[in-house]
This record gives structure tokens, sequence and C-alpha cells, in this order.
């Protein structure tokens, strides 16, 4: 009889919790806002200057929950055909095949792995970068800036801050080499909307 009970009690209990927990993980989906979401990066140009070249980010989604970054990961696609150097020429020239290859491989690809928290506002997110075809390691320090209503109170906004480090001839673009620099500096600026359908469903496996 206190095994039957104690049964119960678990059941109840479950049936309790799993419609909390269900809540809690739709709380943390976030849909990047494309609109104020950016990336900027800069390279050497014959060692005379570092240039900016900005990028827009095409789509993207965010699972993340202020007070437990355990369980945080990401994915977001980058148009490379939205790329601004500040000149209709350059734009051509740097999107041409020898380069980034906008054409053919128009979207990078971003998927996070795992993340390593620091203190309440800075870590380091792992993932793995795919740009050209070609999948490499690539590590964003980030810092959260704050998630919180918009000051008209329509919806709720996370913001963070994110630096990271390539080396283009890691994903094969490796033409001009006596002009163009090696090491690529990146910026991101990035908001999100709280969005509960924003992650994706797992798929269950056969």
């Amino acid at each position: 009889m206190f095994r039957l009970r104690s049964t119960r009690w678990l059941w109840c209990l479950a049936a309790t919790l799993l419609p909390l927990a269900a809540a809690h993980a739709a709380g943390d989906g976030w849909r990047y806002d494309t609109v104020h979401s950016q990336v900027v990066f800069s390279i050497s140009h014959n060692g005379y200057s570092r240039p900016f070249g900005r990028l827009h980010i095409a789509r993207g989604w965010l699972r993340f929950d202020p007070g437990n970054w355990s369980t945080a990961a990401t994915e977001l696609d980058i148009d490379l055909a939205s790329l601004d150097m500040g000149d209709a020429d350059w734009n051509k020239a740097v999107c041409k095949p020898a380069l980034l290859d906008c054409a053919r491989d128009r979207y990078a690809h971003f998927r996070s792995t795992g993340v390593e928290r620091k203190d309440d506002r800075h870590g380091v997110l792992h993932g793995q970068l795919t740009l050209r075809g070609v999948t490499r390691p690539l590590d964003l320090s980030f810092t959260f800036n704050r998630a919180a209503k918009t000051i008209y109170e329509t919806h709720k906004v996370a913001g963070f801050s994110a630096t990271a480090s390539l080396d283009r001839n890691d994903f094969g673009i490796t033409a001009n080499p006596n002009s163009i620099g090696a090491s690529v500096s990146v910026w991101l600026e990035l908001e999100a909307t709280s969005d509960e359908h924003a992650v994706p469903v797992p798929k269950e496996q056969p």
C-alpha cells in the first residue's frame, strides 16, 4: 500500500512539474532581430590600413536563459551578398569567386557546440563556422549586455556583443596574399526578440 501511494505521489509530482518545465523551456527561445543585428569585420590592406566591411544576419535563433547558461545554443546565417565595404566596385571585387564567392555560397552558417561561462556577463561560445562550403571551429568571446522589455513594453529583447578572429586561408580564401592579410577580426552586435517558437524542435531519431 505504501509503495502504491508513493508511485501515485511521484506521478502527481511529475504531472505538476512537467508543464512548468515546458513553459520554462519555451521562455528560453529567441529569434534574431535582423534589423538591429550586424556583423563587422576588418582585414589588412597591404599593411597600410585595416578597412572595415559590414554584413547582415539573414536569420537565426537563440536558446538562452539569463539565469542558466548551461543550455545556451544558437544557429544563424550571415548573408554574404549584403556585403558593404563602402564602395560598390569594392563590394563586387570582394564578392567574386576568388574571395567570398557570394553567388555560389551566399550564406555563411554558424552553429554553436557549447558555451563556457566566465562570470555573470561574459563567456565564450564554441561553435563551427561554414564559409564557402568549408567548416572550421570558431570561438566567440561574448558579453551578455541585458535582457528586458523594450521601452514601450511591446516585447522582450536580449542583447549581446561578441568578437572573434579567423584565418581566411582556413576557408580556402587564398587569393591576393601579397595585398590582403590573412587574419580577419570580427565583431558582432546582436539583438534577439523573445519567441517561444524560434528554437527548432529536435527531430526524433529513427
